[in-house]
């Protein structure tokens, strides 16, 4: 820990370069409806997570302190567990939250930043920050293909909101 650093900071509260991933997308929707499509509970479950995956809801409350507990199932029929703990929803243009396995205290928990911003043609740009609590725990997620499957499901999110504006 940095000598000037306070005692009561963890992994996740103080950000590092080399435990982040970043990703990002231009989106063809406007902003409000990207930022919709991440904090609707009608929504967020039918779009997220990797191609081919689907995800099944435990319990759903998108507001800051809430929480989505989930498993996301593989086209072979493995389960993930996931739970999401909403730290911060600053409509229309942040939200964070602390991601990891359905259980308490889990070590491999990392925090996620989104935010969204508007180009001048109305396109939304949509910048996702993962914080790991290692450079491992961050190389290991790279590994699994954390970057291929973030991509996969902004895609995912993409499509979506393009069906959005047409209904």
């Amino acid at each position: 820990m940095p000598a000037n650093a306070s005692q009561n900071e963890t992994p996740l509260s103080v950000w590092a370069l080399d435990r982040e991933i970043v990703l990002s997308r231009v989106i063809d929707a406007p902003r409000e409806l990207v930022f919709s499509a991440w904090v609707d509970p009608r929504h967020l479950p039918q779009w997220f997570g990797p191609a081919g995956f689907r995800i099944e809801t435990k319990s759903i409350d998108i507001r800051v302190n809430g929480e989505w507990r989930f498993d996301m199932i593989a086209p072979d029929g493995k389960r993930f567990t996931n739970r999401m703990q909403f730290r911060r929803i600053e409509k229309p243009h942040l939200i964070e939250f602390h991601h990891g396995a359905d259980k308490d205290n889990d070590p491999g928990m990392f925090r996620t930043t989104i935010t969204f911003d508007v180009q001048s043609d109305g396109k939304t740009v949509i910048t996702l920050r993962q914080l790991h609590p290692t450079k491992a725990q961050r190389d290991a997620g790279i590994g699994f293909g954390a970057v291929e499957f973030g991509y996969q499901t902004l895609e995912k999110l993409a499509q979506h909101v393009e069906r959005s504006k047409v209904a």
